[in-house]
């Protein structure tokens, strides 16, 4: 047989009970002042944090890097113009746009792991791979990309 439990509240629910079921709503708090105070100093944290951001790429990192970097831009502008146009001009020839935008895509991803393997804080990470065997690699594997799609354009 189950046993029934008991379900009478303790004297502090009691007590507190009747003011959880009254029909008056509680009174909102007031808004803190210092919340409105904080925000431009919370806008003025980002800005610095933007500032030293661009500071510290400019001063530390090393030309090629910043080299890389803007391809690696362009080749997202390039991306983007090529979707832009096929939503707005139509994509009749499909294969085109799709090996467009492919090679676009896969030449970004050749780009960044250029950069990875080329960038001196991950030295530790590709002990055998010289930043000259990296862009070897770089530029066969691009010739690829290439090739397979000229090809798929017809």
């Amino acid at each position: 047989m189950a046993k029934s439990r008991n379900v009478t509240p303790s004297p502090a629910a009691a007590a507190a009970a009747p003011a959880q079921l009254s029909s008056t709503p509680a009174p909102a708090p007031t808004p803190v002042k210092q919340a409105a105070k904080s925000a431009p100093s919370s806008k003025q944290n980002w800005d610095q944090v933007v500032v030293n951001l661009a500071n510290h790429y400019q001063n530390k990192t090393p030309q090629r890097t910043k080299l890389i970097d803007a391809f690696m831009a362009f080749l997202v502008v390039v991306g983007a113009l090529q979707f832009v146009y096929c939503v707005v001009a139509g994509n009749y020839p499909f294969n085109a746009f799709l090996s467009g935008f492919s090679a676009t895509v896969g030449q970004f991803v050749l780009t960044a792991s250029l950069r990875i393997q080329t960038t001196e804080a991950n030295k530790s990470d590709f002990p055998s791979v010289s930043p000259e065997r990296a862009f070897a690699d770089y530029v066969v594997c691009s010739l690829i990309l290439h090739f397979f799609c000229v090809n798929f354009i017809n």
